[in-house]
């Protein structure tokens, strides 16, 4: 545990680690609040379907735009009209939806509120590269996010769910839209380690996807994503199928818990192999993970299964993180940041898809399928483009490490 005392210790992190906390907790809630929103509204899975698709691709295109914006104007420039914009968007699908209004209408307005989702996660691995930048402590605050992301996005469809069937809906998301207005707001209040704004001629005309190493790494946090949004389908499919639904709850905490595990467990190693083996490695054992799921054909199994995967995926997604640091100037670090979110967003959108449409027509085992095969490929490309993916040669292109505070 010392080594995350010790990135937690840094001078003035909780300032700006607790109010994004608070704003992350909405960001998990978003997609499945919708979802749970338009089919309350319509009575049709079908329409809630589209409207939380629309929200998740909307949000993976716009995402790396924020960043970029943030990168050439600074984070609480960006933040305050973001937050402002999406409280509009999203205040303006609940009265829709309240009011019944067209379906049409209301996938536009998810669009719009997913689009308008403050990318609060990606700023805060900024500040941490900022402050850290060349840092052995950097792999360990990204563990750290990591292991946050992990916990929001098993706290918040629970607290989500319970709001909605003790209440609405509407209260749900009411509740998510106060929580990421005040911790946004507050966020960009905090300047600790927030990153200089980047000159207008240190950006690249075409975006980070142009930039060397940049387009494997995408293409492998899609692969991630696609593990996310299959087993969310996959499980609770087959769990209907065995007989009891109500354990496919469980199933997905013990997938969440062993990848917290795993991210502890990794963060707290100062590894001597490099971060490209590591990641090829993390890929393909993440697809002889997931591969077990198509013949867990009863619940234990599938416990089994769900904590050996998530044991894994965490370390893919810290270390593809930590290549990218090192890979792109810190002017653009942001931008980089929210890409890979967005990529894990749109696999997961991508990968419930495919899973539901393998469900629908082959039976439940068959959408396991999915992520052995993505994420093979994706180790096969990191694989074939290795020597993209070295780091950069240093450069003072962040804040020096702080010094620790007197006493």
């Amino acid at each position: 545990m010392k080594s995350y005392l010790n990135v937690l210790a840094t001078p003035g992190a909780w300032r700006f680690l607790l109010p994004a906390l608070v704003a992350r907790l909405p960001f998990a809630m978003l997609q499945l609040g919708i979802l749970l929103l338009v089919e309350w509204a319509t009575g049709s899975y079908g329409a809630a379907g589209v409207a939380a698709a629309a929200a998740a691709v909307s949000q993976a295109i716009a995402g790396p735009q924020t960043g970029r914006l943030a990168d050439r104007h600074g984070q609480a420039r960006v933040l305050l009209p973001q937050v402002a914009l999406h409280g509009l968007a999203l205040g303006t699908l609940l009265a829709l939806a309240t009011a019944q209004a067209p379906t049409s209408l209301l996938v536009l307005t998810a669009a719009l509120a997913g689009a308008s989702m403050p990318q609060v996660g990606a700023m805060v691995r900024a500040r941490w590269a900022y402050r850290l930048g060349g840092s052995a402590r950097l792999n360990t605050a990204f563990a750290v996010e990591s292991i946050t992301d992990e916990l929001t996005f098993t706290v918040a469809p629970v607290l989500l769910v319970l709001l909605s069937t003790g209440y609405s809906p509407v209260v749900a998301l009411l509740v998510a839209l106060v929580l990421v207005v005040v911790g946004t707001t507050v966020f960009a209040g905090v300047r600790t380690g927030m990153p200089e704004p980047a000159p207008v001629r240190a950006r690249s005309a075409g975006g980070v996807l142009r930039l060397r190493g940049v387009v494997p790494l995408a293409v492998a946090f899609l692969a991630m994503g696609s593990v996310f949004g299959t087993l969310q389908v996959g499980i609770i499919s087959l769990t209907a199928a065995l007989g009891t639904p109500a354990s496919a709850g469980a199933i997905y905490g013990t997938f969440s818990a062993a990848s917290v595990l795993g991210g502890l467990l990794y963060g707290a190693v100062r590894w001597r192999v490099s971060a490209t083996a590591r990641l090829v490695v993390g890929l393909a054992l993440l697809a002889a993970a997931t591969s077990t799921f198509t013949v867990a054909g009863t619940i234990p199994l599938l416990y089994g299964t769900a904590a050996l995967a998530g044991l894994v995926i965490a370390p893919v997604v810290i270390t593809g993180y930590t290549i990218i640091d090192g890979l792109v100037p810190a002017e653009v670090r942001t931008e980089s940041f929210t890409l890979l979110g967005g990529a894990i967003g749109l696999g997961i959108a991508t990968g419930a898809s495919a899973a539901g449409q393998l469900v629908d027509q082959f039976g439940p085992s068959l959408a396991f399928v999915v992520p052995p095969v993505t994420t093979v490929l994706a180790a096969l490309l990191v694989l074939a483009r290795r020597r993209g993916l070295r780091a950069r040669p240093p450069a003072v292109t962040s804040a020096p490490e702080p010094a620790p505070l007197p006493g």
